[in-house]
């Protein structure tokens, strides 16, 4: 029987294939997924009487009637209750405007662009006979601290994408359209003043569990594993008998006595010598 196997990082492949234009220059690029999310743990739907697995089917809303693929036929719902109908080929006529051409139509400093926008990430290689447009690109980006800004057509919409250097290399980022972000100030933020003595507390327990580096390798889901586990025992014909443990219970405690308890709480070693280990820090 086959067990869930985690993944293994693979040699990249490319997705798809475009060429990165700025001014006069053209860098034919190859695109690569930049990660991809783990698919959630899924479960099917069985009969319970025979266990058999469950399979879906389409049933016409108007007489009740069982519907095969080959009689379907896409609509747009432009009114309540009303379509336009396309063929297949009206669709595919659709999205062959959808030219491969990465577009770009400014350069901004790398800082003016913040991570909100962001939607999804993609590392740029070089195609055939584009290596040194791409590393000429790459290089002239990283001097200037800027990133390039513009518009991807593919796969039947324009994108709005971003292109920044990274370790000699290029990664493209999609970003949202202006209409596609929610502004902060819908979320309503009562005024409320932040006390001096609370905020120097907050400070000093920033500063306890400072660090210099981001190291993902630290966090791993174990929610996830701890699942993975359940069902290799429920496989091994072992029944499930740990039970989830219950959220424990938030306390609200007067801000200034969290604070001073979440200090308390540190390991001793670091309460002792915080201003030791941010000089060490600076030295970096």
């Amino acid at each position: 029987m086959e067990r869930a196997a985690y993944h293994k990082h693979m040699a990249a492949h490319s997705i798809g294939s475009a060429t990165v234009s700025f001014g006069l220059v053209s860098v034919p690029v190859q695109l690569f997924a930049a990660g991809e999310s783990k698919a959630a743990i899924s479960f099917n739907w069985l009969h319970k009487k025979d266990g058999a697995r469950l399979k879906q089917q389409y049933v016409c809303s108007a007489d009740g009637e069982k519907v095969e693929r080959s009689d379907m036929i896409k609509g747009y719902e432009f009114q309540k209750g009303q379509y336009v109908t396309f063929t297949p080929d009206e669709l595919k006529a659709l999205e062959e405007r959808a030219t491969g051409a990465i577009d770009i139509v400014e350069f901004l400093p790398a800082e003016q662009v913040d991570r909100i926008w962001l939607d999804r990430t993609y590392y740029l290689g070089p195609d055939k006979g584009g290596e040194r447009a791409y590393k000429l690109l790459a290089e002239a980006l990283e001097k200037t601290k800027r990133v390039a800004i513009g518009q991807y057509a593919a796969r039947g919409k324009q994108y709005l994408i971003m292109v920044r250097p990274m370790k000699g290399g290029l990664v493209m980022e999609q970003l949202r359209y202006v209409d596609e972000i929610r502004e902060i100030a819908e979320v309503p933020i009562p005024k409320v003043e932040v006390k001096k003595p609370e905020l120097d507390l907050a400070i000093k327990l920033i500063d306890q569990a400072a660090t210099e580096d981001f190291q993902p390798k630290k966090y791993k889901d174990n929610v996830r594993e701890r699942m993975m586990e359940q069902i290799e025992r429920k496989v091994e014909g072992k029944q499930i008998t740990e039970e989830p443990e219950e959220a424990p219970k938030a306390r609200v405690l007067d801000l200034m006595q969290a604070l001073r308890q979440s200090l308390e709480s540190a390991p001793a070693e670091e309460k002792e010598k915080p201003a030791k280990r941010r000089k060490v820090a600076g030295k970096r």
